[in-house]
Formats: C-alpha cells, structure tokens, sequence
C-alpha cells in the first residue's frame, strides 16, 4: 500500500501535468486508485495549503471541481542557497556531464532537507 505521503506527491504531479487544462476531481482519484472520499480531502487539502486552485464546473450535468496547480513566481528568496549558484563546476554540470543535477547530492539535499549534505570531498 502506498504511504500518504507518495500518494500526495503522486497526486500533485498528475494536476502539475495537466497544466492549463486542468484535472477533474473525479478524475484524480480514479487515478491514484483512492475513493472519492480520500480525493476529494486531498484536493480540498492541498486548497488549503495554496498548492492548487479548485474551480467548480459542470461536467456532463454533473457539478464537480477542476483542480489546476497554483503556479507561483520565482523570487530571490526561492532559489536562496541553492548550492548551484556557488558551485565551482557549474560549467561541467548538465545530464551526463563531470557534474549532473540529477545525481548532486548538494542539490538533492537542498530541494529536500530531510536529507543531510555531503561534507565537501578534498580536491585531487
């Protein structure tokens, strides 16, 4: 059984991917595989939290919500600290490169702070 926590995610990815189309409620939880009950708190939940925008609509004679991701502006705060804007081998970071975002432990550990940096590694 997936945890509440990957269900969210999973959830937030499949509004995010809809993009300007957005995604039925109902559709949501058929998705995830959860009952209406639980997609409906989910959606009501993440309202809550500013994460996406509920739009009632009508749809085929029936009454139900639209959920579209809340899109939110990038400021200086956002990107405050993110290891990338000191690194020394930015030039060499890209998929496949000497250094690769996908695999940077600083990065990963500031996209996600449950997770501890890596002590710098001594130069060879």
């Amino acid at each position: 059984m997936p945890s509440k926590e990957n269900t969210e995610q999973r959830a937030l990815k499949l509004v995010f991917d809809k993009g300007e189309e957005g995604l039925l409620q109902s559709e949501l939880w058929k998705l995830l595989d959860v009952s209406s009950r639980e997609g409906s708190r989910l959606a009501k939940k993440f309202e809550e939290k500013g994460k996406v925008i509920r739009e009632k609509v009508l749809n085929e004679g029936r009454w139900t919500y639209k959920l579209f991701f809340k899109k939110e502006p990038v400021t200086l705060d956002s990107v405050a600290g993110c290891p990338c804007l000191i690194c020394p081998e930015i030039d060499k970071c890209f998929r496949g490169g000497t250094q690769d975002p996908n695999v940077c432990l600083d990065l990963t550990a500031w996209l996600d702070p449950r997770i501890e940096p890596q002590p710098p590694q001594p130069q060879e």
